[in-house]
């Protein structure tokens, strides 16, 4: 054989052995990946030959599937429309799904390795309709989560933004989550794409941000409710509740040009009040004072202990990755040469500055005052059923997320905030025959916008045994905005009272 016949054979033989490297690396690494792919039609329609499975609140079902006479077979609907949306999220066809739809996939889609029995009968029937997906359980309270969308979308002021949240301190359900405004993911679950993606369009570019998570992803200065952590801090520094701190009407922190006042001059203008006062009276100048005496490092580490940076906390099946949390922030409180910057610190210690806080973050700080200073990892998914719906394959088993503070600072701090509900800012949550302790707070939201509004509280039965603890958030709220998201929180509360499937 010459030469160029050798040469062209061992091209030939190159290319064939790339080509057989290559079949086997689509074959080997890339199979699933192209199985499972959203561009692969064949998968799609094999997908919605399968009926998924329901997502339940209370015994409702809030997502499920209805058969249709199209080339994909069922539909996923959403009864409740825009009620539970930021829980559910929303399942479509060429879109990326979210929300609990997203994180319980394998399990609702009935491709979960869990499921494996199921599939291996289907496989063995000779004919007959194979089985559906798994059913997912929240540990939504039907009652709480119809309360918290209903009363924020229609509270007093008219704001337009918000969120709310519940949680059982004792074991981290979530019995509500409501982000303001809603959307309903009714059409964006469509089968006609062109429509979805339409829907869709005008919704992630509407300005009101329906589409966001609030409760969960959107961090705001919290105000007042941050006194709370402060607070905490002195009472491990050697402050105790009727311990006189340094208030009076007007308060400018060192190296500061800025004096800080209180809302009214009738809060606390006496040069003293005791710790307990100034929760209750909700006192600018004490806390900004006893923040600058902690100092940024005592301030930062308490927060932190009670979840502020943490960037991995997740709300979904305990076990596995739910919807995404934002972390919550304190802020640097720091000169550039590491020192302290008094200033900075005054207003970080009335939530203002950097210091930003998301809904969740806010309920977990209550839940953990109530809960004797143990804080419960918040979850949403409280059981996965079989199609059959007799075969349990997971219940939520409570887990401790961490302990911020000892028994005896979260007895003092209840005592307080019960102070605040019952003689101060936060009456507006009271519920007869409970004991209900909160903070109120107000935040500044930055020139020509209204103040932000918050309640961050809790509500304890005749025991002492905590039931339910809330954050509302409303957003530019104004004037009276803590008042109304106080009174908003006791609904919520209330409701999840009086829900045995949200205690």
């Amino acid at each position: 054989m010459n030469a160029p016949l050798r040469r062209v054979g061992v091209v030939v033989l190159v290319l064939f052995g790339l080509l057989f490297m290559n079949l086997n690396w689509i074959q080997a690494y890339k199979a699933d990946e192209y199985r499972t792919s959203d561009y692969n039609g064949r998968v799609q329609v094999a997908e919605y030959d399968r009926k998924r499975g329901n997502i339940e609140a209370g015994g409702t079902p809030v997502a499920t599937s209805k058969e249709t006479n199209g080339s994909l077979r069922y539909l996923r609907t959403y009864p409740a429309g825009p009620k539970y949306a930021h829980v559910l999220g929303f399942k479509p066809v060429n879109l990326g799904d979210t929300g609990i739809e997203r994180a319980e996939d394998d399990f609702l889609a009935g491709t979960s390795d869990q499921l494996f029995a199921d599939r291996f009968r289907d496989m063995l029937r000779v004919t007959g309709e194979p089985s559906g997906g798994g059913n997912v359980l929240l540990s939504i309270s039907k009652r709480a989560q119809d309360t918290a969308y209903t009363q924020l979308a229609n509270n007093e002021l008219g704001a337009t933004r918000g969120a709310a949240i519940a949680l059982d301190p004792r074991t981290g359900a979530v019995q509500a989550l409501v982000s303001m405004p809603s959307f309903d993911p009714n059409p964006l679950a469509s089968h006609e794409t062109s429509a979805a993606s339409a829907a869709y369009n005008k919704l992630e570019g509407d300005p009101a941000g329906p589409l966001r998570n609030r409760a969960l992803g959107e961090t705001l200065p919290p105000g007042s409710t941050f006194k709370i952590v402060v607070a905490a801090a002195a009472l491990e520094n050697g402050v105790g509740k009727q311990t006189m701190i340094p208030a009076g009407p007007s308060y400018t922190a060192p190296t500061s040009g800025t004096p800080i006042r209180n809302a009214v001059p009738s809060i606390c203008p006496e040069d003293e009040v005791t710790l307990m006062n100034a929760v209750t009276e909700s006192c600018n100048t004490g806390f900004a004072q006893l923040g600058v005496r902690l100092g940024a490092d005592t301030v930062k580490e308490k927060a932190r202990q009670f979840g502020f940076e943490q960037e991995d906390l997740t709300i979904g099946h305990l076990d596995e990755a739910g919807l995404p949390v934002a972390p919550s922030r304190t802020g640097e409180m720091k000169n550039p040469d590491g020192g302290d910057d008094p200033a900075g610190l005054a207003q970080s210690s009335i939530g203002q500055f950097d210091v930003r806080m998301t809904p969740l973050q806010g309920a977990l700080i209550a839940a953990a005052v109530a809960n004797n200073g143990t804080q419960m990892r918040p979850y949403l998914v409280q059981q996965l059923l079989g199609p059959d719906r007799t075969t349990n394959y997971y219940t939520a088993d409570p887990k401790q997320l961490r302990q911020p503070i000892s028994g005896q600072v979260a007895n003092d701090l209840r005592d307080m905030m019960v102070n605040v509900v019952t003689e101060g800012t936060g009456r507006k949550a009271r519920i007869d025959g409970y004991t209900v302790g909160g903070k109120t707070g107000t935040a500044q939201a930055g020139e020509n916008t209204d103040d932000h509004g918050w309640f961050i509280g809790f509500a304890l039965d005749k025991d002492g045994k905590p039931v339910s603890a809330v954050c509302v958030m409303l957003e530019s709220a104004g004037q009276g905005g803590s008042a109304e998201a106080a009174r908003i929180a006791g609904q919520i509360m209330r409701a999840a009272i009086a829900d045995p499937g949200g205690r």
